[in-house]
């Protein structure tokens, strides 16, 4: 038994996110490039689903916003994987979805921003 918990503790400490590593100040200077269409208020929503709650929501789970038929369909819970990945080149990430916003670029913006958005719940 201890040696399971030695190992799950080890797992843990090697296990930190990319969120947890951001600055959510940060992240929220970040955010201003996502702003325009994207709001962080409950059921607000602009050209694109409000951001809050994001973290840890179903793709494509926001009512009454009307998703591409791939982010409908994309399958996935939103979280540090797909989160960064998507934000780093959307319509690479996920073919045929309407978001036309080209990515950002550099991984500690990304970081920054994850750590906002995971702050937002």
């Amino acid at each position: 038994m201890r040696g399971i918990l030695v190992a799950v503790t080890i797992a843990l400490a090697g296990a930190q996110s990319v969120a947890a590593e951001g600055d959510a100040a940060a992240g929220e200077k970040v955010f201003k490039k996502c702003a325009a269409c994207h709001a962080v208020d409950e059921g607000k929503k602009k050209v694109g689903p409000t951001m809050l709650g994001v973290w840890g929501r179903e793709a494509g789970a926001v009512d009454g916003y009307k998703y591409s038929t791939a982010m409908g369909e994309a399958g996935f819970i939103w979280d540090e994987e797909h989160l960064s990945g998507f934000l780093a080149s959307p319509k690479k990430y996920l073919p045929g979805t309407k978001m036309s916003f080209p990515g950002i670029k550099k991984p500690e913006q990304i970081s920054d921003l994850l750590a906002y958005l995971e702050a937002l719940q």
